[in-house]
């Protein structure tokens, strides 16, 4: 297309897919001017991409699939007919079925407001220099900074978002069970940790991984961290403890960059 900037209700974007992405994704489009469909369930593209009569079809400029994964393929085959490009939001999937993709490198419950996008990374890859500067364009309409991802590199890519997100959730989950084990409700944990992880980040931004390590690891206090791990055997942790353990090691004897 790719979308102008002047005029942004002039663009028509299906966004199919009501879960939180899509539900987000829709409302914040809407925001930025866009004339939005949606969040719409796959099968109502067709619908939504009609006039009364069967003759006289209006297309929409934009499908954009916020389905899982393994339904983005069908989804395009089925919206297709309707959209002049078609794009995925996935950070793992190929362009294969697609046109373009813009990933949002952030977690979402559904529930945020339009401005979630402003100032996130947004990887975007396009099968066309015209369906990357629409993916590229829609980033920035959003707020987000787009970043130019090839396919060869999405495995790396969607790791790298996982350890900085779920991975992070499984390490603080057991942080607040181990809290709770000796008293100190969950919801207190959270509130008393907080505090701790967000400097934690604060310093990582700063300074990066090595310079920001603290801790009987990085002291070399190996009688501390043999009673913690003892501390995580009756939560089933220790496996989980020990990985952690070994990695943090390594990190603490890197050579400094």
């Amino acid at each position: 297309m790719p979308l102008s900037a002047a005029a942004p209700h002039e663009t028509t974007i299906a966004v199919v897919g009501a879960g939180r992405l899509g539900t987000v994704l829709a409302r914040a489009l809407r925001a930025a001017g866009f004339d939005v469909r949606g969040p719409l369930v796959r099968d109502e593209i067709a619908n939504t991409s009609t006039t009364e009569s069967t003759e006289n079809t209006e297309r929409i400029d934009i499908a954009l699939l916020c389905v899982p994964d393994s339904a983005i393929s069908d989804a395009a085959d089925a919206a297709r007919p309707h959209a002049d490009l078609i794009g995925h939001v996935s950070g793992a999937t190929s362009l294969d079925s697609v046109d373009f993709s813009i990933h949002p490198l952030q977690t979402f419950t559904g529930t945020e407001a339009p401005d979630v996008f402003h100032g996130i990374g947004a990887a975007v890859a396009g099968r066309t220099p015209e369906a990357l500067a629409t993916a590229e364009q829609l980033a920035r309409a959003l707020g987000a900074r787009p970043v130019v991802l090839d396919d060869a590199h999405r495995a790396e890519y969607h790791a790298a978002a996982s350890f900085a997100s779920n991975f992070v959730l499984t390490v603080l989950d057991a942080a607040e069970q181990l809290a709770h084990a000796v008293g100190i409700p969950r919801d207190e944990a959270r509130d008393l940790l907080a505090p701790l992880v967000r400097q934690s980040v604060d310093n990582w931004v700063a300074v990066g991984a090595k310079e920001a390590l603290t801790g009987p690891i990085a002291r070399g206090d190996h009688t501390t961290v043999a009673r913690q791990r003892t501390a995580t055997v009756p939560l089933d942790l220790e496996h989980l403890f020990d990985a952690l353990a070994d990695s943090t090691r390594v990190l603490a004897e890197r050579p400094a960059a």
